[in-house]
């Protein structure tokens, strides 16, 4: 620390140990100082640990937001005009992530139909979770990094991007992110919250939808704390002037038929066709009407326009304005194995977790940043809560490029499922509430 400085870390950590509330003057020069490297990754992590343990008041998690957001550029995209020369309304949605979870793929383009801008910035798989930017690499030729120039454009003329999100927005969260990641204090709710909604805000979008994932397969396992998140984030959007709504939705299960990258786009394409599976084309038609509401369009038809195919041309105009062939054949696994039902009965439980670590495990997901992914690999569904098997047939086809993951992949679906007596239905609410 210089002499120049305002505060001191060592102040900073002492207040938050003692259960105090840090001034927006000190939570300001915080972030900066650990941005600039004056505060050390040591003293920035007993503070995460403070933060972690004594938690933050919503006038604290704002403006450690707001500071985030601060450490980066904006995105402006008030430039963005209508046919008729009035400004474009822009939406965006956020997931926590899940099994199965391609809902960004159909929603963007579905958004977009009716005039909404869908500016949806994304990232890549970690574990268990797929990621969306992996996902749409499958697809022969598409690119997943753009500049601002070409995120506008495309706005402009296809009305929605599924992009990397540049470096240039919230790098305080990329530094700090890291430090959680090995410091035992990812699960900060202040934390998490802010990490989200700074680079969401930094965006620019004007409304946002949050998809609170809960279950098995999520980040948060336990309704009390992701209620609680999604009540955070809500409140963090309200007092940066997004609208902001979240939808608790069920994890629990995986989301439609497909984990994987390949698979889960060729499942994607499917909603956009007019068919797919329930699940998936409920979320994503429950999604893009809060969007659209958000977007202050109050009258349209989402399902109509999945059936229709208006969703699937700007699909394929989005795939293509990002130098991809929608039209291409997708990569397919070299390899595959079936695992079949145990006994007869009523499918009541299908762990998401457990498919989702044998998804990764087969090479769809990465255990490190640094590793790559197999396009091809996953594990594809044939029966989901409440079908009625027989011992025997078919419950999962396991794919990969690489025969020896099948193994490690089986172990991890040991308790997978759970199989009773016909007449039993399984537990299961896709939507569990709506936080506003």
């Amino acid at each position: 620390m210089t002499s120049t400085e305002a505060f001191d870390a060592v102040q900073i950590i002492t207040i938050k140990r003692d259960k105090g509330t840090l001034t927006p003057e000190q939570i300001d020069w915080t972030i900066d100082a650990y941005t600039r490297g004056v505060i050390a990754e040591e003293q920035m992590a007993a503070l995460n640990m403070a933060i972690l343990l004594n938690g933050m008041d919503r006038a604290e998690i704002s403006r450690w937001t707001a500071a985030m957001i601060a450490s980066g550029e904006r995105m402006d995209f008030s430039s963005l005009t209508t046919p008729d020369g009035g400004r474009k309304p822009t939406s965006d949605k956020h997931s926590t992530g899940g099994v199965g979870d391609k809902i960004t793929l159909p929603l963007a383009p579905l958004v977009a139909v009716f005039g909404v801008a869908v500016p949806q910035l994304s990232g890549r798989g970690l574990g268990h979770t797929g990621g969306t930017l992996d996902k749409l690499e499958a697809i022969p030729g598409w690119r997943a990094n753009l500049s601002n120039a070409e995120i506008m454009a495309q706005l402009q003329d296809v009305g929605a991007v599924i992009c990397a999100a540049g470096s240039g927005l919230a790098p305080a969260d990329k530094k700090l992110y890291a430090l959680r990641d090995v410091t035992g204090t990812v699960e900060a709710i202040p934390l998490i919250a802010s990490s989200i909604m700074s680079k969401k805000i930094a965006e620019g979008t004007g409304s946002l939808v949050l998809d609170v994932k809960v279950g098995s397969g999520a980040f948060m396992k336990d309704e009390a704390r992701a209620r609680e998140l999604a009540e955070t984030m809500v409140a963090l959007g309200k007092d940066a002037g997004v609208h902001t709504v979240a939808l608790m939705t069920d994890m629990s299960t995986p989301l439609g038929l497909t984990a994987g990258n390949a698979i889960e786009v060729e499942e994607s394409v499917e909603v956009l066709a007019g068919g797919g599976p329930e699940d998936v084309v409920d979320l994503t038609v429950r999604l893009a009407e809060e969007m659209l509401a958000g977007a202050g369009i109050h009258d349209a038809d989402p399902a109509a326009a999945l059936k229709d195919g208006r969703a699937m041309d700007v699909w394929n105009r989005m795939i293509e304005a990002q130098g991809g062939d929608p039209r291409a054949a997708l990569p397919v696994a070299k390899e595959s194995e079936v695992v079949y039902a145990p006994a007869d009965g009523v499918l009541v439980e299908l762990d998401a977790l457990s498919v989702g670590v044998a998804a990764w495990r087969l090479g769809a997901g990465r255990a490190r940043k640094e590793d790559t992914v197999q396009a091809a690999a996953g594990v594809r569904l044939h029966a989901k809560p409440g079908a009625l098997v027989r011992a025997g047939e078919p419950l999962m086809t396991l794919l990969t490029d690489t025969p020896e993951k099948f193994d490690r992949a089986k172990e991890a679906l040991a308790n997978a499922v759970v199989i009773a007596p016909e007449g039993s239905r399984p537990a299961h609410r896709l939507i569990i509430d709506r936080i506003a």
